[in-house]
């Protein structure tokens, strides 16, 4: 790879075109055809790109928006995505910064490699800011041995509307402090190993029901009312020197004169008020610009990259357009605009580029350790108590475990339990029953059928039971919860988290983890 040089050489050594093709950051994909790769490749030579942002494949939920494509897993993506970018690093004239959203860990775009907690699973340690920091350190570890120098992540949005269907666990929780606190740490973690985050989504993501990936939300707040709390972690952080910030693709009308214009193209929000009003003086990166948010609304290519451009943005993710997006920003960029942005972006390149290259041997980080601290430090009460527990142990009890596994039994059957579970249930009035959401998202009630609802609804109805979810705590909306003996929140289906829930109904430990969100009802909760 080639070394970087100095900006005070690379501005009068880059041309104009290179300059402006240094703020593209385009997609790549780790599954990709050998056409594609060679496709990408020649854009990076010819256009002297300034980084990368890698997915999956063009199949994953990231850019396969409908869900209509099947995901097909390559056991070796780890593997892959090293001799990647070690090809496309000697594709560039100059060196890449290579990027990824590894909010939870490579694992997030990677099989096989380490899983951590999502950020609302982590928002329920209380007083625990050191382990966090530990999860943030580990994942760039990993980042760092597959050649990555930039992982675009925490979420900083304020979770404080349960039916968000694209922010939910990936927020901290829906308390401001909370977040920013968690949100420092992480970062801090990462900062340890050189490796860089990007705190999104500006201006705040969490108070909506709408998925920017398919539409644009709004958000219908006084501007006051966001200073005070959307906007609350991101100022915090950026007084504190945060490098980067990116930009959502949100309709916020107290905050623009333009309501109709996305934040992410909107000048008033990313010139006006972070930059002029917020002080902030890093790199400002759009989120992805093939997000239908803002994609669908500009059919000439190159007009949206101009604009996202001309808002204030400096590093253009996922553009589909690069080569006309350069020529609209060369053509009508003034030369100080594409300066102070190519600046940015260099100046933040040789901070990310200065920690030593990946080793050839690679050793991902040690997560097991680390998930058993986390696994006992964020269990959660939501009802109940150890005395509630200790009794319900003297009496015979059975066991159920309602997942994917057992909805899909149910299904095949009309609803009917297995012939050995239902007896199970039928011999004791005690139930412990362990809850698995299919799913973290809360599209199509986090996966549960009508029929696994009715069940569990059933169960607490005609049963004493002790809860254990693991998983998104705003699907305990769909459950009579108030009708069990005692709820536990254990957040996560990992080993680690099914052990300390085990040592928890054991009395072993106890339950001192927070709701990192309020749980406000549903409107249903089973038929």
């Amino acid at each position: 790879m080639h070394e970087s040089v100095p900006y005070e050489v690379a501005t009068t050594h880059l041309t104009p075109l290179e300059k402006i093709g240094q703020l593209f950051m385009p997609a790549a994909f780790i599954n990709d055809t050998e056409a594609e790769i060679k496709k990408l490749e020649q854009l990076i030579r010819e256009h002297a790109i300034g980084g990368l942002c890698f997915f999956h494949s063009r199949a994953s939920a990231a850019t396969n928006f409908e869900g209509k494509k099947t995901v097909l897993r390559n056991e070796s993506s780890f593997e892959t995505l090293r001799a990647l970018i070690k090809r496309y690093q000697e594709a560039a004239k100059y060196p890449l910064v290579v990027a990824i959203d590894a909010e939870w860990g490579l694992a997030m775009r990677i099989e096989n490699t380490p899983q951590y907690p999502y950020a609302m699973s982590l928002g329920a340690l209380r007083d625990h800011d050191h382990l966090i920091y530990e999860v943030g350190k580990n994942i760039a570890r990993d980042c760092r041995a597959a050649g990555i120098h930039w992982n675009l992540s925490p979420v900083v949005d304020i979770n404080n509307n349960p039916k968000n269907p694209v922010i939910g666990y990936r927020s901290f929780g829906d308390d401001k402090e909370q977040v920013y606190q968690n949100a420092r740490a992480y970062l801090n973690g990462m900062r340890s190993e050189g490796v860089l985050g990007s705190i999104k989504h500006f201006p705040g993501h969490g108070d909506t029901a709408t998925d920017s990936h398919l539409g644009l939300p709004v958000i219908e707040k006084p501007k006051e009312a966001l200073l005070d709390n959307e906007l609350y972690p991101f100022q915090k952080l950026i007084d504190e020197g945060v490098e980067a910030v990116m930009v959502g693709h949100l309709s916020v009308p107290a905050l623009t004169d333009h309501p109709e214009i996305p934040s992410s193209v909107n000048k008033d929000i990313i010139t006006g008020l972070l930059r002029q009003e917020m002080g902030f003086k890093g790199v400002v990166i759009s989120d992805a610009l093939n997000m239908h948010a803002v994609s669908k609304n500009y059919a000439v290519p190159g007009e949206l990259e101009w604009l996202a451009f001309a808002a204030g943005n400096d590093v253009l993710c996922f553009s589909n357009h690069i080569e006309a997006g350069i020529d609209h920003i060369f053509r009508k960029g003034s030369q100080e605009a594409i300066e102070t942005s190519f600046e940015r972006v260099w100046r933040l390149k040789e901070q990310l580029l200065s920690a030593p290259p990946y080793k050839e041997t690679v050793t991902l980080s040690p997560s097991a350790p680390l998930l058993k601290e986390l696994a006992k430090a964020s269990l959660t009460w939501i009802k109940g108590n150890e005395q509630i527990l200790a009794a319900f142990r003297e009496a015979p009890y059975t066991e159920l475990t309602v997942d994917m596994d057992l909805i899909r039994r149910l299904e095949r059957n009309q609803g009917q339990l297995p012939v050995q579970w239902e007896a199970r249930i039928q011999e004791h009035q005690n139930v412990r029953l362990h809850i698995i959401p299919p799913q973290a998202k809360p599209i199509q009630d986090f996966g549960f059928t009508a029929v696994a609802i009715s069940l569990i609804n059933d169960i607490l109805e005609s049963h004493k039971v002790v809860l254990y979810h693991y998983g998104n705590p705003y699907a305990l909306h769909l459950f009579k919860v108030e009708l069990s003996l005692a709820t536990i929140l254990a957040y996560q289906d990992f080993e680690a988290y099914r052990e300390a829930a085990d040592q928890h109904f054991l009395g072993a430990i106890k339950a001192l983890g927070r709701l990192p969100a309020e749980l406000a009802p549903y409107e249903n909760k089973g038929p």
